[in-house]
């Protein structure tokens, strides 16, 4: 009695957990862009492939008990046999067939998939420079000349050229529903591009495990029609700090997760020198010990 009540606790735990899952679209499986789409076509491709030897392998493991179980008078045992070179050449060419799709596959894709390549569009791209940080992320728009925290607002439609670093530890830049993840490190400048197709939040987050604190290291991905784009950025220029030295050093020096905000202004140039000082921003001192 007690092992069964044990197996109906167990069951009914796996069927709630399951019905709570069912609710959930996966972000993998649902692509909000082409990039996305792309590694999703993959995904499937490569399954199908992978599953044309695994099913057999499954059917003929079952169908070869079933056949040689003891009480099957019908089933012969023959010990004895020769090598067949026809056998071998069947049994080793559909695994090497398997491998070649699969490689093919891979290939093509890491190629059309390229972080740094540029996603074909009529639409002119926008550039937009992000900086991990402790735990937040610093969103900086060079053309448009604001800023924000753990928001990135883009227009649906457009493509957006990334441009990623770290002035802190290693971390990685990913949107699922948009498309690839990327590494962003101190004194390094990494390419992503990628584009939403439609208007949508989507979740974005830091996919490398990078200390206490990690897990709040997310970000809202909000993409708006390219006319309330403009008026975002119109209404961010008009209110709130700018983005100074001394304030981004009050921002990195903040150790936990940060509600979205902006900066109204951002100097130029601002993301070349965040590049360039390889990691954390760092007060300097006069003779006197005084911050400067």
């Amino acid at each position: 009695m007690p092992m069964l009540n044990h197996m109906l606790r167990w069951q009914t735990a796996c069927v709630l957990a399951a019905a709570a899952c069912a609710g959930c679209a996966p972000a993998l499986l649902d692509p909000a862009g082409p990039v996305a789409a792309g590694e999703k076509t993959l995904l499937i491709n490569s399954v199908a492939v992978m599953l044309g030897i695994v099913v057999p392998v499954i059917l003929a493991t079952v169908a070869f008990a079933w056949w040689f179980r003891v009480s099957n008078a019908r089933a012969k045992h023959l010990p004895e046999w020769s090598y067949s070179g026809k056998l071998e050449l069947l049994v080793w060419s559909v695994p090497l067939l398997v491998i070649i799709f699969l490689g093919g596959m891979g290939w093509i894709a890491s190629h059309d998939l390229d972080p740094p390549r540029a996603i074909a569009s009529k639409q002119r791209p926008l550039t937009v420079q992000v900086i991990a940080l402790d735990w937040k992320w610093l969103f900086i728009y060079p053309e448009q000349g604001v800023a924000s925290v753990n928001r990135l607002v883009i227009p649906a439609g457009t493509p957006v050229n990334f441009r990623i670093t770290s002035a802190t530890v290693m971390n990685s830049f990913f949107v699922p529903r948009l498309g690839s993840q990327i590494y962003a490190m101190a004194g390094m400048e990494a390419k992503l591009n990628l584009m939403a197709d439609r208007p949508g939040r989507f979740r974005g987050l830091s996919a490398h495990y990078s200390g206490e604190g990690f897990s709040d290291m997310a970000f809202i991905v909000d993409a708006v029609p390219p006319r309330q784009f403009a008026r975002w950025v119109a209404t961010t220029r008009g209110q709130g700090a700018a983005l100074t030295p001394q304030s981004y050093l009050a921002l990195a020096r903040h150790k936990s997760a940060e509600r979205p905000f902006t900066y109204g202004s951002v100097p130029a140039g601002f993301f070349q020198a965040a590049v360039k000082q390889a990691g954390a921003p760092v007060h300097e001192t006069d003779e006197g010990g005084r911050e400067s």
